[in-house]
């Protein structure tokens, strides 16, 4: 079965035992997360439920496999003939997601 979630006003298309790296989730490492599905299709894409806004009574089930931080990310700024710069770095932290039910 494919789904599609919405996490950190991201949306994902997962099947299970996918694993996506998304915007911080508050939890612990092999702590469960829950949510429900904007859209749920089998593979052959016969069999679709689309939302309006979620799919009633559908549920992926998420386990969190790592909390991390990615590389750092260059924030540069500069206005031309004015002798102004910044510059900043930034290293977001990201969580690592496994999808292990859709229902």
């Amino acid at each position: 079965m494919l789904a599609v979630i919405e996490l950190g006003w991201n949306q994902f298309t997962v099947k299970q035992g996918d694993i996506i790296d998304v915007k911080h989730l508050e939890g612990e490492i092999d702590s469960k997360v829950e949510t429900t599905a904007l859209l749920i299709s089998d593979e052959d894409g016969k069999d679709t439920k689309i939302w309006t806004p979620m799919v009633e009574g559908s549920k992926v089930e998420l386990k969190i496999v790592d909390q991390y931080k990615w590389d750092k990310i260059r924030v540069f700024k500069m206005k031309s003939k004015k002798r102004y710069s910044r510059n900043k770095w930034f290293r977001p932290t990201l969580t690592k997601l496994e999808v292990t039910a859709i229902s």
